[in-house]
This record gives structure tokens, C-alpha cells and sequence, in this order.
């Protein structure tokens, strides 16, 4: 009996050890992450120290301008198209003072106030939904970008209630039933019921040194790079144009910045 106990000990000592290594071959061939926070880096893949964007909302008038890069959006990361108040939203519209109530002139141009503005996740540098998560489900990578794992996500929604923009949406339902486009996108992974999704400025597109898929669509009406770099285009935009961010007053430091 001892004899047995032991063997199989040391059986399941080296299995464990060989799925260990094995995973970690696979992760550093794909230049996976591999801690929350922390990525592989491989050759080809695009890189900054803080990753930001750009709207420049002037060359937005109508939520028909904002359909293309919601359609890239949606097939790039396999979301679902369900109706009524539990559908799952990436990048979605809303108007301007809901946009932003923070904002204090009554005297901006109607037109401005008249337009519809763009809304997704904002990768805070102080992101509260990150502090809340009980698991690391939802975590801040070295660039900046607010991540999800969503293995880890228990469905506790606490991220939700933490985001002060309302740009987290919970899989009540199944999404893999809902999928608008019906062949799903095989580079992202499908999600479950039960999780929360979000924004992710495309970081598995950055990992092939792709941009943002709604970057990508927008006609250079978005601008993406990096915040850190006084050369990068989103700098270079935000030194030459007057900008806003959402809700400054919080003091979360949003990512995303608006051209009006």
C-alpha cells in the first residue's frame, strides 16, 4: 500500500510539472499574458508605456459615423446582439450631458451639445472597478490597459458597481446564442454566462501589432498611442487641439480623451 502511495505521488508530482512547463512553453510562444498585469513580449508586437486614445468628436455628426467602428468592434470580439436591457455593449453612443456632467459652460455651441459622443472603457490610471475585484478577475496592465480575465470573474459585479462610466456589461444571458455575426471571430474567445466584459483597447490586436480594431475602422478619426511619448500622435493631437476627459472630478486619470 505505501509502495503504491508513493508512486502515484511521484506520478502526479511529474505531470504537474510537465503541464506547468508545458503551459509556460505555450504562453511564451504566443506571447501570452502570463500575470495579471504582465505580457510576453514578442517581436512585431505594438508596445507603449501608456496606452491612450483620441476621439476627435468634430468629425463625428450623426450615430451613423459611429457605426462602422461599432460593427468592427462587434465582430473583432464576438459580441452578442441581444435585445433589451441586457444586451452587452463595448463601444456604444449616449449625448452630451450624459457624456459629460461634470461639464460647467452652458455657452458651447449647440452643435456640439446637439451630437452624439462615442462612450467605451476608459483604462483608468486610478481604475476603481480594479481596486473592487475580489479575484484579480479585472486588473491594470504595465501600458495601462484594463484587463479582463474572464476565468477568474465570479459574477459578483462589483466592477460594475465601482466604474463611474457605466462601461461594464454582465452576461445575463447565454452570449455564445446571440452572436450577431454567425461565424464567430476564432482569434478572440467566445464568453460564458455569468461574466462580466468590457473594452480592452484591443490588446490581443496589439499583440500582433495591430491597432484597435475601431481605430483601425475610424478613418483617423481616432487616435491611438502612447501617452508617454511627446512624439506619439495622441500627444501630439492633445498639444495642438483643446480636449476634455469624463468625469474629471473623480480623479480616476482616464485613458480615453475628446477632441471638441
Amino acid at each position: 500500500m505505501k509502495t503504491s502511495r508513493r508512486k502515484f505521488l511521484k506520478v502526479a508530482g511529474l505531470s504537474a510539472f510537465a503541464l506547468a512547463g508545458g503551459m509556460t512553453a505555450l504562453a511564451g510562444e504566443a506571447g501570452a499574458q502570463v500575470a495579471p498585469g504582465k505580457y510576453i513580449k514578442r517581436e512585431g508586437m505594438l508596445s507603449a508605456k501608456r496606452w491612450a486614445m483620441v476621439i476627435d468628436t468634430r468629425r463625428f455628426t450623426s450615430e451613423a459615423d459611429y457605426a462602422p467602428l461599432i460593427a468592427a468592434c462587434n465582430k473583432a470580439h464576438n459580441i452578442p446582439d441581444i435585445p433589451g436591457d441586457r444586451n452587452v455593449k463595448w463601444i456604444w453612443t449616449d449625448t452630451f450631458d450624459h457624456v459629460f456632467p461634470d461639464d460647467m459652460n452652458n455657452h458651447l455651441n449647440a452643435a456640439v451639445r446637439a451630437k452624439p459622443y462615442m462612450l467605451l472603457c476608459n483604462h483608468c490610471t486610478n481604475p476603481p472597478c480594479v481596486r473592487v475585484c475580489p479575484t484579480q478577475a479585472t486588473y491594470r496592465m504595465e501600458d495601462g490597459i484594463v484587463a479582463m480575465d474572464y476565468h477568474r470573474c465570479i459574477g459578483c459585479r462589483f466592477c460594475m458597481a465601482g466604474c463611474p462610466y457605466g462601461a461594464r456589461s454582465f452576461n445575463f444571458i447565454d452570449p455564445r446564442l446571440h452572436l450577431a455575426d454567425p461565424v464567430p471571430n476564432p482569434a478572440f474567445p467566445t464568453r460564458m454566462i455569468g461574466v462580466v466584459e468590457k473594452c480592452n483597447f484591443c490588446v490581443e490586436r496589439l499583440n500582433e501589432g495591430k491597432l484597435p480594431a475601431c481605430v483601425e475602422a475610424s478613418d483617423g478619426r481616432l487616435l491611438f498611442g502612447d501617452l508617454e511619448d511627446p512624439n506619439s500622435t495622441v500627444r501630439k493631437a492633445l498639444a495642438a487641439n483643446y480636449s476634455i476627459r469624463r468625469k474629471p472630478s473623480l480623479g480616476t486619470q482616464p485613458g480615453v480623451y475628446y477632441l471638441i
